[in-house]
């Protein structure tokens, strides 16, 4: 038996495609893909509704099939579906959705996350739409009708377009950003776009400092109003290196306006890359202190951090909750990794912090203003809460409001590790820990080294059973103890 699977995308049929049409016997399809081509009066018809259904009988039927799909069928198709059945067929593809997407809004697309929601929970599709800066969704049935993705992506202040019937007479390409309420038909594909951060916001701090001794100058001049007419001559001196300032300024917006005028107000196309979509892990995390605006060094110090991130387990698809973040570091992080981050800080200075840290970082996240755990309400469902201020009651309300897989907690106080233990224990969590003390080289005199130590910091983890690369509880490996102690059955 012969299968052929023919991309379909509007244009005229290949003349192979046409003949492997022409010699099937039986030919399979979205009912849309049926009535667009010549089916043969003696072939039969299998309309694509369920595809385990029409897959059986394409797989039984024993004369040569043909099967219409859209796009590339390679591409998230059904060609994995009748590989995974043991049928190697014969592929003759079509422009994809997804390239036809990007098409029509004059857009390259070597960076952009492509994600399919056919058959899948919304959640995880969401998260990595939201963590990337241009991604393309192609979704199922479902999302016509419900709108969650969409929804969810113009909540969050993306630039939205949805290609429907992409190359079907009733094709059209619409900013669902201009719509307050569209309907949206099926097919379609959800392109996602957000402009990157740029660290510019980082400025404003160092700037108030320059006013304050200016008032101090008007002081001293009425005092001597002869030297006055002398301070004029240096001061003429200053203008000159502030114009080179705003030159440079003028200079971004110039590159990004033919991408504004080709489809939308995104910021000019990065760097070439290798490697498409996700860029994955970075060149490096645990990142130094010094890379993180913070206030008094209040900040999870690296090598902590390390730990941290090894136990949250971010990445593409997963989202991170940060309570009491601080500066934002293990966001930050979490963002560099793909994760889609949602940072919790009640204080605004601290929550301007995180904006320009994740800005320096060319990351997206989500900020949240306030205490929890009010303003936990309409979270997006974390895959993983790490919580490295705020009280006990501040994490317990944080645990239950999220339910997430993986909790990861960092203390000084000894008092407290006790009590967090028990909370998540009591929560139904697997519970693991260490404590951390770092010591650090510094410099001595003459050019010897000495270590300088760090304070010392419990790092708790919790997890909702057995997670694959995570060591087993302290309980678990007494029980093995005991089991494999003296008496035991070897």
């Amino acid at each position: 038996m012969t299968v052929t699977v023919i991309g379909c995308d509007g244009s005229a049929l290949t003349p192979a495609a046409s003949a492997a049409l022409a010699g099937a016997s039986v030919v399979a399809g979205a009912r849309r893909h049926l009535v667009s081509v010549t089916v043969s009066p003696a072939a039969e018809r299998i309309v694509i509704q369920h595809l385990d259904t029409a897959l059986d009988a394409i797989c039984a039927a024993r004369a040569p099939a043909a099967v219409l799909a859209s796009g590339d069928p390679g591409f998230f198709g059904i060609v994995r579906a009748l590989r995974a059945r043991g049928v190697t067929p014969v592929v003759i593809p079509a422009v994809s959705s997804v390239a036809l997407a990007f098409a029509r809004l004059g857009l390259d697309w070597t960076d952009a996350l492509v994600l399919s929601a056919h058959g899948r929970a919304a959640g995880p599709v969401l998260a990595a739409a939201l963590a990337h800066p241009k991604a393309a969704i192609l979704t199922g049935p479902p999302e016509a009708a419900t709108g969650q993705l969409r929804s969810g992506l113009l909540a969050a202040g993306r630039t939205v377009y949805a290609a429907e019937r992409l190359g079907a007479p009733g094709e059209r390409v619409r900013d669902l950003t201009r719509h307050s309420a569209p309907e949206v038909t099926d097919p379609h594909v959800l392109i996602s776009l957000a402009a990157v951060p740029e660290p510019v916001p980082a400025v404003p701090e160092p700037v108030p400092a320059v006013p304050e001794p200016v008032p101090a100058v008007p002081e001293p001049v009425p005092a001597v109003p002869e030297p006055v007419p002398a301070v004029p001559e240096p001061v003429p001196a200053v203008p000159e290196p502030v114009p080179a300032v705003p030159e440079p300024v003028p200079a971004v917006p110039e590159p990004a306006s033919p991408v504004a005028a080709a489809a939308s107000p995104v910021a000019e196309p990065g760097p070439a890359s290798w490697l498409a979509g996700h860029q994955g892990a970075p060149a490096g995390w645990a990142l130094p202190e010094a890379d993180f605006e913070h206030r008094d060094s209040m900040i999870t110090k690296a090598e902590v951090r390390a730990l941290v991130l090894a136990r949250l387990g971010p990445g593409p698809g997963r989202t991170i909750w940060d309570v009491g973040a601080g500066s934002g570091s293990v966001a930050v992080e979490c963002a560099r990794f793909g994760a889609w981050a949602i940072a919790v800080e009640s204080d605004e200075d601290q929550c301007g912090r995180i904006r320009r840290n994740a800005a320096a970082h060319g990351v997206l996240l989500q900020v949240v203003a306030g205490r929890a755990p009010d303003v936990l309400v309409g979270l997006s469902a974390p895959d993983a809460v790490f919580a490295g201020g705020g009280d006990d009651d501040v994490l317990a309300a944080a645990v239950k409001a999220g339910q997430p897989r993986r909790v990861v907690v960092t203390l000084v106080s000894v008092d407290r590790v006790r009590g967090v233990c028990e909370m998540l224990a009591g929560s139904g969590y697997e519970v693991n820990g260490t404590q951390l003390q770092a010591a650090r080289l510094a410099g001595l005199p003459g050019g010897s080294l000495r270590l300088a130590g760090a304070n010392p910091v419990f790092v708790i983890w919790a997890n909702q059973g057995k997670e694959p690369g995570l060591p087993a509880s302290p309980t678990a490996q007494a029980d093995r103890a005991g089991r494999s102690g003296p008496g035991a059955t070897p």
